[in-house]
């Protein structure tokens, strides 16, 4: 089986992670220029300053992109690129940057698939609390507008935010995102949802425009599976998709939040500052939302939490792989002997990314989706000047099957979308953590020289791509 016509073949990126450029052409502070640069927040001290010069070098990368066959490029716009202080005065620079991405995009019939919030917040809206505070919600609604219209006629695949829980989890939580807080369970849910009460005000102006695109928002998924058959375990599976997933995907796609976790919540003291007119603009713009984008890596497995202990919440032990127990402490995330796992510890699942898409059928209906990431984290090996990443091919290649197979059961998938295009700068991991297709001469360190080497995945996902899939 091919796949269909329209079904987008794609890689991602983000812009704090490829376009360095952090103080050029009028581009604003973000609060990843400030967080990377405070010791001991980043692996081995990395920043995005330079990241893989993206910003300088796009045409040389895009042109590859083309070589591959690549059907879309999903790429996220750097907000304080655009409005240097969160609001008021654009710089056009910016806007010219992303026209320029845009319109090389179109030369070579590469679609565009735009996120406008990859986590790099302006610092100015960071310093007044961020996320927790309402007035960033009329910032993003203003940022977004400006986006609408400045790439709308080109831009015709909307992304209002990426993982929700990974940077407000990460921010209010575990502390090794910025703003570096931690356990602060109040400003956790209270983040989520502005986030989502941003995206429902987004949504809603984009259908105003009239600009006859898609948009839509993509999470974390990772769907939670008991460890065993007993009964307790099987309890502690559904709590973790209550809480990691149907916390993110009911305020979206059913419009409410679910009761389970309100319950939750409220009994640990948890007050969310929420209004009626909130909760029913969150709860209009639902059936508005065009499709839903999943970053899957991972499922977990998880077992009751019968330890009482305290978890140090730091960078080490917040880079996703298993072992730590929920906020709530009700469950625990298992290693388990009988699966496999990346060099980082994050299990490779093909058959849960399966299962998992069936249990989103089962809850949401026939929703549109797209893969918008799913990847292998690596350290390639260069031997005789090849860049011999063979252990990406097999994850990626058994994750298209998974999808071949959601197809044919009736589940709505319309795009994948491979992280990452190329090597780029981790948010944890510096340069060490390799994704990409392509392989960037880049240490640790920032030295070497920035060259581009096509590694043998570039040339299997080019086949795929170019068979449609038929082979897989």
């Amino acid at each position: 089986m091919k796949f269909a016509k329209d079904f987008l073949f794609g890689a991602a990126s983000a812009s704090y992670q490829v376009e360095g450029a952090w103080n050029e052409d009028g581009k604003g502070l973000s609060n990843w220029d400030v967080f990377s640069k405070i010791p001991g927040k980043t692996f081995e001290g990395t920043n995005g300053d330079i990241a893989i010069d993206h910003y300088h070098r796009y045409k040389e990368d895009i042109k590859l992109m083309a070589e591959m066959g690549l059907e879309s490029y999903r790429f996220s716009i750097s907000w304080p690129r655009i409005l240097p202080n969160g609001v008021g005065e654009i710089n056009q620079k910016g806007i010219e940057f992303y026209n320029n991405i845009i319109n090389e995009c179109l030369k070579y019939g590469i679609v565009p698939f735009v996120t406008l919030y990859h986590w790099d917040l302006p610092q100015v809206l960071e310093e007044k609390g961020g996320w927790t505070n309402k007035e960033t919600i009329d910032a993003f609604l203003n940022y977004s507008e400006v986006c609408y219209k400045a790439f709308g006629d080109r831009v015709k695949h909307w992304i209002t935010f990426n993982e929700t829980v990974v940077f407000c989890g990460l921010g209010y939580l575990a502390g090794a995102h910025p703003p570096a807080i931690v356990g602060d369970l109040n400003k956790y849910f209270q983040a989520t949802h502005n986030v989502f009460l941003a995206h429902a005000k987004s949504v809603e102006l984009y259908k105003k425009l009239k600009q006859y695109g898609e948009i839509g928002i993509t999470h974390v998924f990772s769907p939670a599976f008991s460890i065993d058959d007993k009964e307790e375990n099987i309890l502690a599976a559904k709590h973790a998709n209550e809480i990691d997933m149907n916390w993110f995907y009911d305020p979206i796609l059913k419009g409410e939040y679910p009761k389970y976790v309100v319950d939750i919540i409220t009994k640990h003291g948890v007050k969310i500052d929420w209004t009626d007119e909130e909760l029913e603009i969150i709860k209009n713009a639902a059936d508005k939302n065009d499709f839903i984008g999943l970053n899957y890596y991972q499922p977990q497995r998880v077992m009751k939490n019968n330890i009482d202990e305290e978890v140090e919440r730091n960078r080490e032990n917040s880079t996703g792989a298993p072992g730590n127990p929920s906020f709530d402490g009700f469950y625990r995330t298992v290693k388990m002997n009988d699966k496999e796992y990346t060099k980082w510890g994050w299990e490779i699942s093909p058959e849960a990314f399966l299962d998992g898409l069936r249990m989103l059928k089962e809850r949401y209906g026939d929703v549109k989706i797209y893969i918008t990431e799913n990847g292998l984290g690596d350290e390639d090996p260069i031997i005789d000047n090849e860049v011999v990443d063979i252990p990406r091919i097999k994850f990626i290649e058994t994750h298209l099957r998974a999808v071949k197979n959601a197809i044919k059961e009736g589940i709505n998938l319309k795009g994948y979308y491979a992280w990452s295009v190329i090597d780029l700068l981790s948010w944890l991991n510096g340069y060490k953590k390799q994704y990409g297709f392509i392989y960037v001469d880049q240490d640790d360190y920032g030295n070497g020289t920035m060259k581009r080497y096509k590694k043998d995945s570039f040339y299997w996902y080019k086949n795929v791509i170019a068979t449609n899939g038929e082979e897989l």
